[in-house]
């Protein structure tokens, strides 16, 4: 049984890197054009070169693409915990010592989930991989274990 599951183990990981890729990218979308409802619920967005919304956005939407496309991920994921890290402490925890006081759930889940993305990389799915293989090399940064982890499932 746990040769099974340490087989899938790559799959497991690369489909959560697409939720939390999604996920956040969906904030950054919210926060700057009002997508989904934007961030009030009545589609308004953040003013453009606002410190620190406006670059918080920018870093949810594109940092949470490139994790959900599975291209750079180990670098996304960096910045993106950093941002994530910063936004609690900043913005958050002042307010209460505890997330749930604190309304900084979010913040520290995606903090943490993209802390574990940056040591375990992209997992299966990424487009790291793919590109590595159609150039006929292996990219380190790319993938953790190409020789056990297939390109295309």
């Amino acid at each position: 049984m746990t040769g099974r599951l340490n087989s899938a183990q790559p799959y497991a990981l690369g489909l959560f890197r697409i939720v939390v890729g999604l996920l956040f990218a969906c904030h950054g979308a919210a926060s700057l054009f009002g997508a989904l409802g934007g961030t009030d619920g009545s589609g308004g967005t953040v003013d453009a070169g606002t410190w620190p919304g406006w670059y918080a956005a920018v870093i949810q939407l594109v940092g949470g693409a490139l994790v959900l496309l599975g291209l750079g991920t180990r670098a996304a994921a960096l910045v993106s915990s950093g941002s994530m890290a910063y936004a609690y402490f900043k913005v958050h925890q002042p307010e209460a010592l505890w997330p749930i006081q604190n309304s900084g759930e979010a913040s520290a889940m995606f903090c943490w989930a993209f802390l574990l993305l940056v040591f375990t990389g992209s997992g299966a799915f990424g487009l790291d991989r793919v590109i590595a293989a159609a150039r006929g090399e292996r990219d380190p940064k790319a993938a953790d274990d190409a020789e056990r982890t297939p390109i295309a499932a």
